[in-house]
């Protein structure tokens, strides 16, 4: 059974932005395996299983495209490893784990629909059990968050008195890996709402008008569900640019849908709170940053150096790092993400651990330790910079990005 093209080559384009997310990889290799392409979607999931090899709905996935390659003596052994992994789960107790220090971090699960209909997913709605007090920075994005959300919605006489509509949706834009969706989770805690998090792989269907159906069933869901954050992950992936579609009419209907849905979130579904994130603002339809839609943006830049330290000691804890200066590692390291501090804190973890397995004796992770990470961690964010430094320049007749303009100089990167 032949797959859209146009749906398998947005799927693809997706994933290159996000290569870790084992959804949508699954996802990918599941059209492929509909469509017989068994050997590229061996190679998805042999990438899944590379990173996890517990993963049961890859080990099940590769078996499949392994005998459809003929290849029997590797589907039986991806087949023993499942059989042995789900005979593992079979006897774990059910009861929790008495040290809840342990335990993973917990939400309510709600299912958004459950059916007969095996092709519809399940998106699931949470109870975030985080704050904006819990993230580092960002402050110019919390006050942009108050005055578009928070501030209204705790004081509805001020709102009512300044005719404020809760009406829109936030857009979270900047380089990958500086937390957007953290923040995103962060604001539904705040409200004390459901979270609902949605990326491509929770739209896109292989059948004709699925996809337009799933989005409004999301929407549908968020409006019983309220108060409720919905937010859209890469939304340039979802909402990717019309002009930029020609041909691919079920990706266009998807973006028609998502603006039909948006417009009907008015005074009669107050509570329904928009947000997505994107690293590439630029792509995103035009339309969906007119009034009452994503009208507001807020760009999410790299840890200043107090939040650089913050985010350091946070990796830390744990961990025998008791001679590790935060302070004077936060100084070097300018221009790094989120994602970036995290990779380098396991880098000097796995440069100290290397030795401490050599000698048989645990020893102190050190800043010597970082500085030598240093050497092969750098920042992922100047990629994305120089990306953005066309738009800023030759595409800011509106002052979509004064902000970032101001900062892209402030840091001498124009």
């Amino acid at each position: 059974m032949a797959v859209d093209p146009a749906l398998l080559a947005a799927l693809n384009e997706a994933l290159q932005k996000a290569p870790d997310s084992v959804p949508l990889r699954l996802h990918v290799a599941g059209l492929l395996m509909q469509s017989g392409g068994e050997e590229a979607a061996l190679q998805h999931y042999v990438a899944i299983l590379t990173k996890d090899p517990a993963s049961l709905p890859a080990l099940e996935g590769a078996a499949a495209a392994a005998e459809a390659l003929g290849d029997r003596t590797r589907a039986s052994g991806y087949r023993q490893l499942l059989n042995a992994l789900q005979g593992a789960a079979a006897a774990e107790p059910t009861h929790a784990p008495a040290n809840r220090e342990a335990a993973p971090e917990r939400h309510e699960r709600v299912p958004l629909t459950q059916g007969a209909d095996d092709a519809t997913p399940w998106w699931e709605v949470e109870w975030p059990n985080l704050q904006l007090k819990d993230v580092g920075g960002m402050e110019q994005v919390k006050r942009r968050l108050d005055v578009a959300f928070l501030g209204p919605m705790r004081n509805p006489e001020m709102r009512k008195a300044y005719g404020k509509s809760l009406r829109g949706g936030l857009l979270l834009y900047g380089p990958p890996g500086c937390g957007k969706t953290f923040i995103a989770r962060a604001t539904a805690g705040e409200l004390g709402a459901r979270f609902l998090g949605i990326g491509l792989s929770d739209v896109l269907d292989m059948w004709f008008g699925n996809s337009e159906r799933r989005l409004h069933e999301i929407f549908q869901h968020a409006r019983r569900s309220a108060p409720c954050v919905v937010f859209f992950d890469e939304l340039d992936a979802i909402g990717q640019k019309r002009a930029n579609l020609q041909g691919a009419g079920s990706m266009r209907n998807v973006v028609n849908q998502l603006l039909a849905e948006m417009d009907g979130i008015g005074p009669d579904n107050e509570g329904v709170f928009l947000l997505g994130a994107t690293n590439h603002p630029w792509d995103v339809d035009s339309a969906l940053l007119r009034p009452g839609r994503f009208d507001r943006m807020a760009l999410v830049l790299p840890p200043d150096e107090p939040a650089r330290a913050a985010i350091l000691e946070h990796h830390m804890k744990g961990k025998p790092a008791t001679a590790v200066d935060v302070r004077a590692l936060a100084a070097k390291t300018d221009g790094f993400s989120g994602a970036d501090l995290a990779h380098l804190s396991e880098s000097a973890t796995e440069l100290a651990m290397e030795e401490s397995l050599t000698s048989g004796k645990v020893r102190s992770i050190t800043t010597a330790d970082f500085i030598q990470a240093l050497r092969q961690v750098k920042p992922s964010t100047r990629g994305w910079f120089e990306t953005a430094r066309n738009f800023v320049l030759f595409a800011n007749q509106s002052g979509t990005y004064d902000d970032l303009l101001e900062y892209m100089r402030s840091k001498k990167l124009l």
